[in-house]
């Protein structure tokens, strides 16, 4: 049992992950934060799901202030980078060249080795037990079912965001044709009331 939670242990410290998705308004700042031990292998991916072009600046600085990535209007990136020293790692997404539109984007920060699982367990000297082979299995799978729910978070968010927008559209629409069908009806009515005035002829 304790050689399981030791097991489970190394699952976990092996390679971790933030992932999320985030409304950045316009002429807006939205920074992250991480601690990260020397050496650490990182990737940090990021999409615009939707608003505007598309488009987010991103700056990534090291615990030193130290700028290891800065692009401006990217709609989405994947940035691989090692941790060169130990400390508060930040990541800022900026949308203030918007003046109006706001964006929802996605991100993730990986951090760790995510293929290092089966050397550690399988660098000792003795081999491979049936439990830590099923949780090695089990972790392949997770990744896996993992990847597809973000993409089907992706596809969700940017539908719902479709879908709403079209809505205030055919909303303003319809608030049009009800007021152009109220000013027809009256106009209708004054028209029809002009047949039926009496006109005196003046002599």
């Amino acid at each position: 049992m304790l050689k399981f939670v030791i097991f489970s242990s190394v699952l976990i410290a092996l390679a971790s992950s933030i992932e999320l998705t985030f409304e950045l308004p316009d002429n807006a700042n939205q920074c992250f934060y991480e601690d990260l031990k020397k050496d650490v292998d990182t990737v940090f991916e990021f999409q615009v799901v939707t608003g505007g072009h598309y488009d987010v600046d991103l700056i990534i600085e090291d615990p030193n202030g130290k700028t290891l990535y800065k692009d401006t209007k990217k709609q989405y990136d994947s940035i691989n980078f090692k941790a060169e020293v130990e400390g508060t790692y930040k990541a800022c997404f900026s949308n203030e060249f918007s003046t109006f539109s706001h964006k929802i984007v996605y991100m993730d920060w990986q951090f760790g080795d995510q293929n290092a699982l089966h050397a550690a367990v399988t660098q000792g000297a003795h081999a491979m037990t049936q439990l830590e082979n099923y949780a090695v299995a089990i972790g392949d799978k997770l990744r896996t079912i993992d990847d597809y729910q973000t993409h089907h978070r992706l596809r969700e968010a940017t539908g719902r965001k479709r879908a709403e927008e079209l809505n205030e559209r055919v909303m303003i629409w319809s608030l049009g044709q009800s007021a152009v069908v109220v000013f027809i009806g009256i106009g209708q009515v004054f028209l029809l009331k002009s047949f039926f005035n009496d006109k005196r002829t003046r002599y």
